[in-house]
């Protein structure tokens, strides 16, 4: 009786074992060298600019990303890939929140996108090439790349964009297919998996892949260096993540509170020192 209890104890504490070192290798990060950190710690990133939540200016608009890049501020942006190869900076897949047009980025033309306006603004969404040359080289960059269908390209096409760029960026996205082109394709940039609370990612994803990318478990794919992760619960995998060495980034903060525990904030709607 004794040796089997002994017996089953011991399986069980290997299956435990067993289980944690599993869990580790698929949530691993690359731990980022200090210098490589170094221009994006400790800042406050505009959220798609420097906008209103009266939308005057709009999100993602050159006002917006002009604003920020006046008060000296970090900002990230999202960007798509269009029906014509061009990348727009854009959040939505969808055109009809912004735009009251049921469609999506990559069914339109660049000469189609640019007739449109954001909230009912005077403004149209952006080119990349375009919020680059308001954001100078002075600010950093973080650029979400959003998944579709032809992820391949978007990612070939971000970089060589990028890389005509003398400012500091970093690349980011919910798709752990995206953050590993980059870790493969462009190692030398710093690189960050989306996250958010697997229960949160339901509304917009699987249930497969809201827990495997909201438990980081795709890292054993991406190997990012940061990991950007919504506010409010994070599962123990997420923490365990950081345990290990993966720059922390919180997304959106509406006050300050987020600096004390993070390496850097993207914020909206008040006006956070730029470093911290």
């Amino acid at each position: 009786m004794n040796n089997s209890i002994l017996i089953a104890g011991l399986c069980i504490t290997g299956a435990i074992v067993a289980a944690a070192g599993i869990s580790a290798f698929l949530i691993a990060p690359e731990k980022a060298s200090k210098e490589k950190r170094a221009a994006f710690s400790k800042r406050n990133y505009a959220h798609r600019g420097l906008h209103e939540a009266d939308k005057n200016p709009p999100e993602n608009s050159l006002p917006a990303f002009a604003a920020a890049a006046e008060l000296g501020y970090g900002v990230e942006l999202d960007v798509h890939i269009t029906r014509d190869g061009e990348l727009a900076v854009f959040h939505d897949d969808n055109l009809k929140r912004a735009c009251g047009l049921e469609s999506v980025i990559e069914d339109l033309s660049w000469d189609e996108l640019k007739e449109l306006k954001l909230f009912g603004t005077q403004f149209g969404m952006p080119l990349l090439s375009q919020v680059l040359d308001i954001m100078g080289e002075n600010c950093p960059v973080i650029i979400e790349l959003k998944r579709g269908s032809r992820n391949t390209e978007l990612c070939e096409k971000t970089y060589e964009t990028m890389k005509k760029y003398g400012g500091k960026y970093c690349v980011e996205s919910f798709d752990p297919r995206i953050v590993a082109w980059f870790r493969h394709n462009a190692p030398e940039i710093l690189r960050g998996q989306l996250a958010k609370d697997p229960k949160e990612m339901l509304k917009d994803t699987s249930k497969i892949n809201a827990f495997a990318v909201g438990n980081l478990l795709t890292n054993c794919l991406a190997r990012p260096n940061f990991v950007a992760y919504g506010l409010g619960r994070k599962p123990l995998l997420a923490r365990l993540c950081e345990k290990m060495g993966a720059m922390k980034v919180a997304w959106v903060a509406h006050d300050g509170s987020s600096e004390k525990d993070n390496d850097a904030v993207i914020f909206e709607f008040y006006r956070p020192s730029i470093k911290y």
